[in-house]
């Protein structure tokens, strides 16, 4: 049967678990839009032992880095460029094992 309310009521809204820290606050203003969006960065929490859960970990950070700006992003490009540098130094070294013990 259908409600007696509007589609855009505010009943028929999801609640969200920000809501208490944000009562008072223009839910239209970009910045308590920004924060609720924190909040819920915050109390968000994947399961770290899956491998959806760890790529969920690397999509946080790639986020966090895109929104930081001056010296947090060179430190997040710098962190990432050592981790890529780590790889390929790994697979460098694991090739070289390969092709050894191929042709030895």
């Amino acid at each position: 049967m259908a409600s007696a309310h509007a589609a855009d009521s505010p009943d028929d809204l999801p609640s969200t678990s920000v809501d208490d820290e944000l009562i008072g606050l223009d839910p239209d203003d970009p910045e308590t839009r920004a924060f609720a969006a924190h909040l819920d960065r915050m109390r968000r929490e994947h399961p770290t032992y899956t491998v959806e859960g760890s790529l969920a970990g690397v999509s946080d950070f790639a986020d966090s880095a895109n929104r930081a700006g001056g010296l947090r992003r060179q430190g997040a490009v710098l962190i990432v460029v050592l981790i890529l540098l780590g790889a390929g130094a790994g697979v460098w070294y694991s090739l070289g094992d390969i092709i050894a013990t191929l042709f030895d």
